[in-house]
């Protein structure tokens, strides 16, 4: 796991409220635990690693570097189309996935009508894929991320222009 990605894990986690979180990956044991009565220290971080982590680490620099064009695009097409429609944010960091299997169509394409509540996409974080739904009722009018493309928390999705 790279030092970028458990920053990332920590600044979620603080948003989250959650007051700990262990997480394992293999070797990698990594504990982050919040203190909400001090203000000096709010986060300490215990990472646990064994040498054989080490290996994979090659693996990992190849979705962040994917990562940063894509943050490029949605950085110039974020501000013309949150005025153009409600903006869908991701809640969480993963792998933002458009359809629910790889044999299955897209959950929604530009120019579907959805309703409050319709499943728009799925992001995958540590082996869970959760369902990102929507909170308007209206039509697709931009999809802001490529499909299989690693996400941030916060990051634009999807713009809806409500009904």
């Amino acid at each position: 796991m790279e030092l970028k990605e458990i920053q990332n894990l920590i600044k979620f986690v603080a948003k989250s409220g959650a007051s700990e979180v262990n997480l394992e990956m293999g070797d990698i044991k990594i504990t982050i635990k919040t203190d909400k009565g001090e203000a000096a220290s709010p986060m300490t971080v215990v990472p646990q690693t064994a040498p054989v982590t080490m290996a994979p680490v090659p693996v990992a620099p190849a979705p962040i570097a994917a990562a940063s064009p894509v943050e490029a695009v949605e950085t110039i097409a974020a501000p013309a189309a949150e005025t153009a429609g409600n903006t869908v944010k991701s809640p969480i960091i993963g792998t933002f996935y458009r359809k629910p299997s790889p044999d299955k169509p897209n959950f929604v394409e530009v120019g579907d009508r959805v309703n409050e509540g319709d499943t728009l996409c799925v992001i995958e974080a540590m082996k869970l894929f959760n369902e990102i739904e929507s909170e308007v009722s209206g039509k697709i009018v931009k999809i802001l991320v490529d499909d299989a493309s690693p996400v941030e928390f916060d990051q634009p999705l999807f713009v809806i222009e409500p009904n």
